[in-house]
C-alpha cells in the first residue's frame, strides 16, 4: 500500500487488529489471573494455618460482588466512555491482585495472624468483585460501536473466548510464576505486572472514545472460572436491538430451565470449589509443591470444558433438553469417579469427565431459555441467563466447604446426587426437541 503501511481490520469493523487484540488482553488477563489465583489459594490457606471453609469464601465472595455490579456497570457503557471504563476494570484487577499478594506475604511469613490475612485477603478481593466486571461490558460497548450489526455477533463472540482461553492459561503459568524469593503468591504479582502492561497499551495505543457517539452497548457476563464457561447470553444481550429490562425467572417460558441450569451450576461450583483442597489431601501433599497437581488437574478440567463446548456440541447436533440430560449424567459419572480418586490419574480423568459434562449442561439451559422466547426478547432473557450462571456462586462454594469440613468425599458425592434428581426432573418437565415455541427464531449459544 502506498504511503504506509495497510493496517488490517477486524472483519466487518473499522477496529484494527493491534487495537482487537488489546481489549482481547484485557478480558485475558482477568480471566487468567482470576483462575490461577483458584489454583494456588488451597495452598496458600494450608500454608497459613486457616479452615479451608474461610479460604474458599474470602476468594469467592468477590464473585457475588461480580453478579450484583456487573449489570450495572453493563448499563454505564451506554453512557461513558468505553476505554475509561476498561481502564477501571483492569486497574481494579491490578489494584486487587497486588494488595491480596502483599496481604498473603505478609501472613505467610507471620507479620500477621491468619484470621487479619484473610479478612484482608477478602476486603482486597471486593476491589476486583466490584470493578472488574467493568472490563467485559466496556470492550465489548467499544468493540459493538464501531462493528457493522451484522458483523457484531462473530466480533463480540471473538472477543468472548478469551475468557475460556484464560481459563487453561491461568492454572498452566501459576506454577510457574511460584519463585523462591515469593513463594505461592507470586502469581498475583506477575498477574498484576502483566495486567499492568495491558492497561499500559490501552491508555497509550487505544483511540478514546470518549467524545465519540454511543453506538453498540456492552452487556454483563458470567463471573470468570471454570465454572462460568461463555455460552453466548452477553453476546446476544450485547447485539440486541435495544436493552430491554431483564425477564423475571419465574416466566413460565423460561422458569424450568432456569431451574435446571442453576441446579447444574450449583453442583459444578460446589466441586469447583473443593477440587483444589480434594487434590492436597488425596495426594498428601505439602503446601509448597501443591499447585502443581492442583494446576494439572483445574487444566484438564478447563480444556474438557473447551473441547465439549467447541468440539463436541457444534458437531453432535444435541437438542438443549438432550444436552442437559446427558451432561448431568456424564458430570455424575465424573464426580463419582473424582469421589474415588487417589492418584493424579484418577483426579486428572474424574474431573475432567466431570467438566464435559458441565460442558454440555451450561450451553443446555442457555439456549433453552433463548429458544423459549422471540427474537425480541433475546436480549430481555440474556440478563437472566447471565444471572443464573452467576447465582451458583452465592451459596454453593459455602455449602460445598461446610460438606468438606464433615467430610472430604462429601461435597462430590452431594453434586452427584443433585444431579441424579436433576435427572428424572429434567426428562419429564422440559421440551422436547419441536416444542419450543420460538425454536424458528432464535438459535443456541
Amino acid at each position: 500500500m502506498a504511503g504506509g503501511r495497510k493496517r488490517h481490520r477486524v472483519g466487518g469493523s473499522a477496529i484494527t487488529t493491534p487495537h482487537f487484540l488489546l481489549l482481547f488482553a484485557a478480558m485475558l488477563v482477568a480471566a487468567a489471573g482470576n483462575t490461577a489465583l483458584q489454583s494456588v489459594m488451597p495452598a496458600i490457606g494450608r500454608a497459613i494455618g486457616i479452615a479451608d471453609f474461610w479460604v474458599a469464601i474470602a476468594y469467592t465472595w468477590s464473585a457475588v460482588l461480580w453478579v450484583v455490579l456487573a449489570p450495572y456497570w453493563a448499563e454505564k457503557s451506554d453512557h461513558h466512555g468505553r476505554k475509561a471504563l476498561t481502564l477501571l476494570g483492569v486497574g481494579g484487577f491490578i489494584v486487587s491482585m497486588a494488595l491480596c499478594g502483599i496481604a498473603l506475604v505478609a501472613g505467610l511469613n507471620g507479620w500477621i495472624g491468619g484470621a487479619a490475612t484473610f479478612v484482608l485477603f477478602g476486603v482486597f478481593r471486593a476491589i476486583y468483585g466490584s470493578l472488574g466486571c467493568a472490563t467485559p461490558s466496556a470492550t465489548q460497548a467499544y468493540l459493538a460501536s464501531k462493528t457493522r450489526k451484522s458483523a457484531r455477533t462473530a466480533a463480540l463472540s471473538a472477543l468472548s473466548s478469551s475468557f475460556g482461553l484464560g481459563t487453561i492459561v491461568g492454572p498452566a503459568l501459576a506454577p510457574l510464576f511460584v519463585l523462591p524469593f515469593i513463594g505461592l503468591p507470586g502469581p498475583l504479582f506477575a498477574f498484576a505486572l502483566i495486567a499492568a502492561g495491558v492497561f499500559v497499551a490501552i491508555l497509550l495505543w487505544l483511540p478514546n472514545d470518549a467524545a465519540g457517539p454511543r453506538e453498540g452497548r456492552g452487556a454483563a457476563m458470567s463471573y470468570p472460572s471454570q465454572a462460568s464457561m461463555i455460552t453466548g447470553a452477553s453476546v446476544r444481550a450485547a447485539t440486541a436491538d435495544e436493552r430491554l429490562p431483564r425477564l423475571s425467572w419465574r416466566d413460565g417460558r423460561i422458569r424450568r430451565w432456569v431451574l435446571a441450569g442453576v441446579a447444574a451450576g450449583h453442583a459444578q461450583a460446589a466441586a469447583l470449589t473443593c477440587i483444589g483442597f480434594f487434590v492436597i489431601d488425596q495426594l498428601k501433599l505439602p503446601p509448597n509443591g501443591a499447585e502443581e497437581p492442583i494446576a494439572i488437574v483445574m487444566m484438564a478440567g478447563a480444556a474438557a470444558t473447551l473441547a465439549a463446548q467447541w468440539g463436541l456440541i457444534p458437531r453432535l447436533g444435541m437438542s438443549p433438553r438432550s444436552l442437559i440430560l446427558w451432561g448431568s449424567a456424564i458430570a455424575c459419572a465424573g464426580l463419582v469417579t473424582t469421589v474415588f480418586a487417589n492418584d493424579l490419574y484418577g483426579l486428572v480423568l474424574g474431573f475432567g469427565i466431570t467438566s464435559v459434562g458441565f460442558g454440555f449442561t451450561r450451553p443446555g439451559f442457555t439456549a433453552g431459555a433463548s429458544l423459549a422466547v422471540p427474537l425480541a426478547e433475546q436480549g430481555a432473557v440474556a440478563g437472566v441467563i447471565t444471572s443464573a450462571n452467576g447465582i451458583s456462586f452465592v451459596a454453593a462454594p459455602a455449602v460445598g466447604m461446610a460438606l468438606y469440613e464433615l467430610d472430604q468425599h462429601l461435597p462430590f458425592a452431594a453434586a452427584a446426587l443433585l444431579l441424579l434428581l436433576l435427572l428424572p426432573w429434567a426428562a419429564l418437565r422440559l421440551a422436547r426437541p419441536g416444542a419450543q415455541p420460538h425454536a424458528d427464531e432464535a438459535s443456541p449459544a
